[in-house]
């Protein structure tokens, strides 16, 4: 039971790193627009600059569920390197419990009355031209430190999994091929 919800996360964190792709390539589509506007048309639209750091956020905040699923996340390599995988994974359950589910669970309960105060206000850009609903990507913030607590519980299965046993020390190269 624990490995399926193990695998239903990773799928999670998999969508969202699909979805942090793809919004990497409108980021770029919206900086080549945007730059073909300026320098050749002599265009500026401060949308459009507005949308880039909001595709730019997204994309980032997004990914990092992914990141953390992968391995790519930020580890102190002192204490971690050269350790046996089954203490690798009791690092990695110790510091999923103490460390990031906390650090994400706070961010996200109080970023979702940050998106809601920019909801209930109808907060728009403060520039003429800039991009209205603001509450939208203020919502992502608590949105992607959710998601990221959810790819956090994933991890700390994949972590107990592999204390228990472990020759299924898949995380220490999480490129190779499903168990």
């Amino acid at each position: 039971m624990l490995y399926q919800a193990e695998r239903f996360i990773n799928r999670f964190s998999e969508l969202l790193g699909t979805i942090s792709a793809i919004l990497f390539l409108l980021m770029l589509v919206n900086v080549f627009i945007d730059v073909v506007m300026r320098y050749a048309l002599n265009d500026v639209s401060i949308g459009m600059q507005e949308m880039e750091w909001h595709l730019f956020a997204a994309m980032f905040m997004l990914g990092v569920p992914y990141t953390l699923k992968v391995g790519g996340h930020v580890r102190v390599d002192l204490i971690y390197e050269g350790r046996s995988d089954r203490t690798k994974s009791l690092i990695d359950i110790l510091g999923g419990f103490i460390l990031l589910l906390p650090f994400c669970l706070l961010v996200a309960y109080y970023g979702v009355d940050f998106a809601k105060e920019a909801y209930a206000l109808g907060e728009t850009s403060g520039d003429p031209g800039g991009l209205p609903h603001r509450w939208i990507i203020k919502a992502v913030i608590p949105f992607a430190f959710f998601a990221t607590a959810i790819a956090g519980v994933g991890l700390i299965l994949q972590s107990i999994r592999v204390a228990l046993h472990p020759e299924q020390a898949k995380h220490i190269n999480p490129h190779e091929p499903e168990l």
